[in-house]
């Protein structure tokens, strides 16, 4: 029996389908391989590189919402705007504690995955 899921992982969702097998667990049902980036290094960045530490685009969409500005002070896991993506709001959190050094999109603006939505030192 085939059933359908969706799942959202960092603010990004995912359809998926799943078969139960013999024992009545779900087992994957053709689903092709994907290479997950490895988590950023939240080393401290260096004194003077403004903007080194980027939130970007987990998924193509429409910013709909921000959240900080220049020279706010922001924490791990705090959000920094919101993003539309497929009829559904998703919020963008940060994965870094910082300072906005930039802000590099506006409210309105379609983005692409990977898209830099945000800098901070």
């Amino acid at each position: 029996m085939l059933k359908n899921y969706t799942i959202t992982v960092n603010g990004v969702a995912y359809d998926v389908t799943v078969e139960e097998n013999e024992g009545g667990l779900a087992a994957p049902v053709n689903v092709p391989r994907m290479e997950v980036p490895k988590a950023a290094s939240k080393a401290a960045a260096p004194a003077g590189a403004q903007g080194s530490k980027k939130i970007t685009a987990g998924a193509a969409g429409k910013i709909i919402k921000i959240d900080v500005k220049v020279g706010d002070t922001i924490k791990v896991g705090q959000s920094v705007g919101v993003i539309e993506m497929m009829k559904m709001e998703n919020p963008i959190v940060s994965s870094y504690d910082g300072v906005v050094a930039t802000v590099d999109t506006k409210e309105g603006a379609m983005v692409e995955a990977g898209q830099v939505l945000v800098t901070l030192n």
